[in-house]
């Protein structure tokens, strides 16, 4: 969703958006920043969305458990 952002409101009903990290195309995708010490609001940064399966990924990754396969 890396061109527009998720902005939901301004999609018609049929409309998918896209994952940034696999590419798939979702019917929604997730943002989450939860890193120690990283400040969201004052550093530059990308914004990527997440499918539900790429956000499950990456969030076991954070937790240090290992990946599920697909």
């Amino acid at each position: 969703m890396s061109s527009q952002g998720p902005n939901s409101e301004s999609r018609g009903s049929g409309e998918t958006l896209r994952c940034d990290f696999c590419g798939q195309q979702t019917a929604s995708v997730r943002r989450v920043a939860l890193d120690r010490g990283y400040e969201r609001l004052q550093t530059p940064h990308k914004e990527l969305y997440a499918c539900a399966a790429c956000s499950r990924e990456k969030e076991q990754a954070r937790q240090g458990l290992a990946p599920r396969r697909r």
